[in-house]
């Protein structure tokens, strides 16, 4: 490859702001191609029938295992705990109706489908419901719904067989002759309205997209406060996830913000105008779905968990339409809404209908996320924008991929009975090397996302594992991606694993992934970076090919640690600044005009300025409870005071005894 496509690939390219000499070069390719290319999506997963062992056993038999649903154990007590999930019994049903079993991942998206994404309630506290059927809610409510799928279906025509990858490929896929002739460029097709999509050469549209970046020059106002979010000028784009009783909105421009790092290189990063996180404890722990999910399945439950999460269900779904009334302005201007809302409960919270609302399930502009998407959150969404905004890069073998085409197309010619009859030949039982190499992998890898650099050291010396050790096995999406020790602290941002591994471990940074891609490639964040930097130092230019892995000059410990806490610091000064205009700002407001006292309160009580009254407390507290336990706790409030009274009385009749013992002896 030449210098030049080296030094396009140096940085991330940004779709909004690409090198001129690059986007006038690039060429349109043909969307077959890349149509068996996966787009950030799991591969086609084997079912759990063909995890099952040679001998053919259904039940748990002796050993630790589950010949139903195709997985082993520990110990004796996980075993009891799968017999007893919904998982398992789900597989049952399979059986029973003569159909195959489903492997875990599959029967979490059909739950996720169901109603809402279960992962927003493992971190929340649950009480128990005391109804003694709280295990069958979930499975239920999901073998209802097949029933109904399943009546619909027979009412109509059998169904044809799908083609494979017959769906439209998410991405647009480029060349350019400034490139090596195996390198794609892929950009999302949702960055392009409707319109947009139907013109004549999509290159002009991307041309007419291009944005200059915005400096980060900071001018002070008259009153000495800091440039509101609304004199960013430029297009922008909407983004909203809510599931699980997590709630996450930003509104980001797509001018690119430059600015030069300490060595002199220039950055761009993303504009963000306003963004708000809510949560609310609305999910059952470990069981999923919503309170309203769970009474229209099983008639409502009349606990005190269940009354709490029927408060914070209306108390969540109300912040919710007050933040988009207040930001309905900068909603009606964005260019493009992207919107992730599973279940029925969360998407009545941002479609309604409800009187004044700001989202319409009917808005040309609603977008959906193209790829997976994890909690709602801060930052899942500041990563949802940059995999959206960000230039794929993509090495693929075209031939290849033609020769797989026309073999997929020469099955298809084939006779519909050599297709449909099922291979008998049973899986080949895994070896002791196999399985002792997925053990270890499992442990490595549940070490590093925990971060526990140390831990990770002794167990690779412990079993005298190679630091550049290969995750068992290597043909599932996820060790595909991040095959090795390294290349997975670097994926998921763990500066202190990476350096860890580098300097004490010995771990290769040249070694490539099932990608073609070295660690530093997969690096999601500036400290992650700044780690291999530092471990260039500390090993010296002789112990690894550092260029070749495209690692940046070489950086003392020293010099990393004081420009991230120099960047924490301005990062504290910056909001302090917009706290204290803020805080002016609302003073005034408070003192000119008229409004009403609730709301002047409450702006005040929102920057923490200001102290609740009794009366408002024991407000707080009473919420949620019934009228029994109000008359319990203010039983207890009052015996608590009269015990205060008495304890005071006594004290100040010792004391007062104690100076007048004292006046007798002067």
């Amino acid at each position: 490859m030449s210098a030049q496509a080296d030094e396009i690939l140096k940085r991330p390219l940004y779709v909004f702001d690409l090198p001129h000499e690059l986007l006038l070069s690039l060429q349109l390719k043909d969307p077959n191609i890349h149509q068996q290319i996966p787009a950030d999506e799991p591969p086609v997963r084997s079912s759990a029938k063909d995890a099952k062992p040679q001998n053919g056993e259904t039940g748990s038999g002796a050993s630790t295992a589950c010949g139903l649903c195709g997985v082993t154990f520990k110990s004796l007590e996980d075993q009891r705990g799968h017999v007893k999930s919904d998982w398992h019994g789900y597989n049952i049903k399979q059986k029973l109706r003569g159909l195959s079993a489903v492997d875990e991942i599959d029967f979490e998206k059909l739950i996720g489908d169901l109603d809402e994404s279960i992962s927003g309630s493992e971190s929340s506290e649950s009480e128990d419901e005391g109804d003694g059927n709280a295990k069958d809610s979930t499975l239920a409510a999901l073998l209802k719904r097949q029933a109904r799928l399943q009546d619909v279906r027979d009412a109509d025509s059998p169904p044809q067989k799908r083609k494979r990858a017959s769906g439209s490929p998410p991405l647009l896929w480029f060349s350019t002759p400034l490139l090596s002739s195996n390198i794609s460029l892929g950009i999302y097709k949702v960055l392009f309205t409707e319109v947009e999509q139907q013109a004549p050469t999509i290159l002009d549209v991307l041309q007419r997209k291009q944005l200059k970046p915005a400096l980060t020059r900071i001018t002070q106002n008259g009153t000495g406060g800091v440039p509101l979010p609304s004199s960013v000028t430029g297009p922008t784009i909407f983004l909203c996830m809510i599931g699980g009783g997590h709630f996450a909105a930003m509104i980001v421009s797509l001018t690119p913000k430059l600015s030069k790092k300490a060595t002199g290189v220039e950055e761009r990063q993303a504009i963000v105008i306003a963004h708000k996180t809510f949560h609310r404890y609305t999910t059952r722990r470990k069981q999923g779905g919503s309170q309203s999910a769970n009474d229209s399945a099983k008639g409502a439950a009349h606990s005190a968990g269940a009354g709490i999460r029927r408060y914070n269900e209306a108390a969540l779904e109300t912040e919710v339409r007050a933040l988009l009334s207040d930001w309905k302005e900068m909603i009606e201007r964005s260019e493009l809404l992207f919107v992730r809302a599973t279940g029925t409960t969360n998407r009545r919270t941002l479609f309604g209908p409800y009187e004044g609302q700001v989202l319409r399930t009917t808005d040309p502009r609603n977008c959906s996320f193209p790829f997976s998407t994890r909690r709602a959150t801060q930052a899942e969404l500041m990563r949802a924008f940059v995999e959206l905004t960000r230039m794929k890069v993509s090495e693929v073998d075209e031939a290849a991929l033609a020769a797989a085409a026309a073999e997929a197309a020469r099955q298809e010619t084939l006779p519909n009975k050599s297709i449909t009859t099922p291979s008998k030949t049973p899986a080949p039982k895994p070896s002791k090397e196999d399985e002792t190499a997925a053990l270890h992998s499992s442990q490595l890898q549940a070490l590093i996302r925990r971060s526990k650099a140390p831990a990770i050291l002794a167990y690779i010396a412990k079993n005298a594992l190679s630091p550049n050790f290969i995750f068992h096995p290597p043909t599932t999406q996820a060790n595909h991606h991040a095959s090795t020790p390294l290349h997975l602290a670097a994926s998921i941002s763990s500066a202190a694993v990476v350096l860890a591994l580098l300097t004490k471990g010995g771990a290769d940074p040249a070694i490539l992934n099932g990608e073609g891609k070295p660690a530093f490639h997969l690096a999601g964040d500036r400290a992650t970076r700044d780690a291999f930097r530092v471990a260039r130092h500390e090993l010296g230019e002789e112990k690894w090919d550092w260029d070749a892995v495209h690692c940046p000059p070489a950086m003392m410990k020293a010099e990393a640690d004081k420009r991230e806490a120099s960047q924490r610091k301005e990062a504290e000064k910056a909001e302090t600044e917009r706290r204290t205009a803020e805080t002016e700002r609302l003073q005034k407001e408070a003192v000119g005009g008229d409004g009403d006292n609730a709301q002047k309160r409450f702006a005040f009580r929102a920057l923490g300025s200001a102290v609740k009254t009794g009366a408002e407390r024991r407000e707080q507290e009473a919420r949620g409870l019934t009228e029994e336990m109000r008359v319990r706790l203010e039983r207890e409030r009052r015996a608590r005071a009269a015990e205060e009274r008495i304890r005071q009385m006594g004290g100040g009749g010792s004391g007062g005894g104690g100076g007048g013992a004292g006046g007798g002896g002067l």
